[in-house]
């Protein structure tokens, strides 16, 4: 297993295949192994790199999650990308991990090429979803798919790390309450924002959810791409998988 070092911590990391680098971003509660099944499509054509953040997956453990966690990531994979030299890269980033991936776009342009922000919730924090998350995650964890899900992707203290994602969700909703530090205006990198109309997160806000959220983002930016799929779960990328890898390449090489 691979390691770097962040703010002397090990974070770990693999890479598969060759080409041009392609950064695989896992959301919240998940780690890289969410990707373990679509590693070999993307490796076909580039080099695929993934990372668990720290407190996640083989990385290691935090007492507790920053506020900030979705900056925090981002200033994670800044710090390995400097280190590793690759030059520029792309990022596919999913859920939680597309909120890393617009940070990472925002904060070191000159390391990234294009970005893909898959099945997030905009610039802020969606209110239906973090006003209920302490109870919404208890149940979860009673839930047999859910508890297999969380140790698949941790071990066997998947509950503390599911813990310390929900009390860091709940503190940036009180106390941050937006994903990003820079203006959206300022995003300079090719971006396509992606998701599933029938994503169970976004439901109960509308089947046009994404097409406005997204809309306002990208004319804020002043630039981008949105594809949406009729039909999925959340996330699209892992739902609509061969779809989202065709949409992706054609996004990516064009």
């Amino acid at each position: 297993m691979s390691f770097f070092k962040f703010e002397n911590k090990d974070v770990y990391y693999e890479e598969t295949g060759c080409g041009k680098p392609l950064f695989l971003l896992h959301g919240n509660t998940a780690s890289s192994t969410m990707f373990a099944m679509a590693v070999e499509k993307y490796s076909q054509n580039y080099k695929v790199i993934l990372i668990d953040f720290l407190g996640h997956g083989r990385s290691q453990r935090l007492d507790t999650f920053p506020a900030d966690l979705w900056f925090y990531e981002a200033e994670q994979v800044i710090a390995f990308l400097r280190e590793k030299q690759y030059g520029k890269v792309n990022i596919i980033g999913s859920s939680g991990g597309a909120l890393a991936a617009i940070n990472v776009a925002l904060e070191a342009p000159e390391l990234v090429e294009k970005v893909i922000a898959d099945s997030f919730e905009g610039e802020v924090p969606l209110n239906s979803f973090t006003d209920n998350i302490v109870e919404e995650r208890e149940a979860s964890k009673n839930d047999p798919d859910s508890r297999m899900f969380y140790y698949y992707m941790h071990g066997d203290d998947w509950e503390s790390v599911v813990d310390n994602d929900t009390n860091a969700i709940a503190s940036h909703c009180k106390t941050i309450g937006r994903f990003f530090h820079k203006p959206l205006s300022s995003l300079s990198v090719p971006i396509l924002m992606t998701g599933s109309k029938e994503d169970e997160f976004i439901s109960c806000m509308g089947p046009n959810y994404f097409e406005k959220t997204y809309g306002d983002m990208i004319r804020k930016i002043g630039h981008g791409e949105i594809y949406l799929f009729e039909t999925g779960r959340h996330p699209a990328m892992l739902s609509n998988e061969d779809h989202f890898r065709d949409v992706c390449l054609s996004f990516l090489e064009k």
